[in-house]
């Protein structure tokens, strides 16, 4: 995901400009906050009334200090774009990373975005696992989860548990276990009426609700099949050094464990089959699929696959074929394609067209134009400016949990069933036990510092080595 992007062409609502205004004072009375980062706080509770009233009183305005946890680029980039907001005064007030040079960078680069709202002195700058407990613990009003995947069931409950509202990037876990540990703290966000938004940014992106809405209102009845892909040359890979001990290498090269990232399919495909579960209202219940590594044999590329494709199959018979690939120098498609009964449709270009190939829907907005990273933050404080506490926890995890299913598909070479894997009592990695990067890594790699690779048809890999909790047909 980009940090940032041109946001010209996107509605910018002035809801919260005037500090007098109706809407306004309901917001502060019902003392809404937004959290995203992704921490663990053991401390007592805070209430919403309580943590947003410490920010209410800054020369006379309002303003919403953010906790930032997670200081990569992409962290970075939702911090900027929620100080871009003009619904609310939003300033940067904490921050907290693994490592110092990143959380540096971060914000460095914060600063010169937003000079005038970055608030961050030494002592409001964290490092090291257990940073994000002090950011938790300050009083901060929103707070932006970013670390790496893994990390984000332990910092989401926490965040919760702190009272705070949430941001938090996507995936929102890399297993089973993380899922279900989401989902419960998302029901407490709703008891105590926390906000949490998730970073599956194209949910609100103009273009993809307008083409959504047209298919769910039957433009070609009905939906046969989709076809989702995120073909691309892949990302960065980040080389061992001699003074970094496993866990430090692993966390600098986080996208290639799944521990930390859980595979492409998860940490960037998810995108594309949550667009799916969106226009079906609903969630696979079934999925097979394979894949591999061809090119992925590098020393520092870690234990995922290069390439995956799978096949869903929704409760209605609905099938999605999924495609993601990183491949150098192959066909590249980053978009979702939707078939029915009197026509079909690109929903990324927001384009859709009879059974003849002619176009009977285009978007209002073209492709490249919608900078849906910038729409959330925009939607997410306009709601809380009229009192309205998102809450997105439900879909930002079934989506990932509908990515994970898939990996575990490929990996083992087997049909699994929604129901079993999301069961599935493994656990890739204990995070909330880490505190220093002297400690054991939760993947060791054997004496030519290669990692165990999942072969489908073979359970040898303990992470994928589950057994359906019931017979199927």
């Amino acid at each position: 995901m980009s940090s940032n992007a041109e946001h010209s062409n996107i509605s910018r609502p002035e809801l919260c400009s005037n500090d007098s205004s109706p809407s306004r004072r309901k917001f502060l009375q019902q003392g809404t906050s937004v959290v995203a980062a992704g921490g663990a706080l053991a401390a007592a509770a805070t209430t919403p009334s309580l943590t947003f009233a410490r920010s209410a009183h800054a020369a006379g305005s309002d303003r919403i200090k953010l906790g930032l946890i997670g200081s990569g680029d992409r962290g970075a980039g939702a911090a900027c774009q929620a100080m871009n907001t003009d619904q609310c005064q939003v300033e940067l007030h904490a921050m907290a990373d693994a490592f110092s040079d990143r959380l540096a960078n971060s914000l460095q680069t914060c600063k010169d975005e937003h000079d005038g709202k970055v608030f961050v002195p030494k002592e409001r700058q964290f490092v090291g696992f257990n940073g994000y407990k002090k950011v938790m613990e300050s009083d901060v009003d929103m707070v932006i989860l970013a670390t790496p995947p893994g990390f984000r069931p332990l910092h989401f409950e926490a965040a919760i548990d702190a009272g705070k509202h949430v941001f938090m990037e996507k995936p929102v876990a890399v297993d089973a276990p993380g899922i279900r540990r989401v989902l419960a703290a998302g029901e407490k966000a709703k008891e105590k009426q926390l906000a949490v938004q998730v970073g599956l940014q194209r949910r609100h992106e103009r273009a993809y609700r307008e083409t959504i809405g047209k298919l769910k209102d039957g433009i070609i009845g009905n939906l046969n099949f989709s076809r989702v892909y995120w073909n691309s040359g892949g990302v960065w890979c980040r080389s061992r050094t001699s003074d970094q001990t496993e866990l430090e290498y692993q966390m600098r090269n986080w996208y290639y464990f799944n521990w930390l990232c859980g595979d492409h399919i998860v940490e960037q495909h998810i995108h594309n089959m949550d667009v799916i579960n969106w226009l079906m209202d609903g969630y696979p219940v079934t999925a097979q699929g394979q894949g591999g590594r061809l090119v992925r044999d590098g020393i520092d590329h870690g234990e995922i696959y290069d390439h995956h494709m799978v096949e869903y199959t929704y409760a209605n018979g609905h099938k999605m074929l999924s495609q993601c690939r990183h491949i150098k120098d192959c066909w590249g498609q980053v978009g979702e394609y939707v078939h029915g009964s009197k026509g079909y449709a690109n929903i990324e270009a927001g384009r859709i067209f009879d059974l003849d190939g002619n176009e009977i829907f285009k978007c209002r907005e073209g492709k490249g134009q919608r900078g849906g990273h910038q729409q959330e933050h925009y939607d997410l404080f306009e709601d809380l400016a009229n009192g309205k506490i998102p809450n997105e926890t439900e879909y930002g995890a079934k989506s990932t949990m509908t990515a994970i299913l898939g990996r575990l598909a490929t990996y083992t070479g087997k049909q699994l069933h929604w129901d079993d894997a999301i069961a599935s009592e493994i656990s890739l990695a204990d995070v909330d036990s880490m505190t220093s990067m002297d400690g054991k890594a939760p993947l060791l790699p054997n004496g030519a510092l290669r990692y165990p690779i999942a072969k489908p048809g073979n359970s040898a890999v303990a992470v994928i080595d589950w057994k359906p909790s019931k017979k199927r047909s």
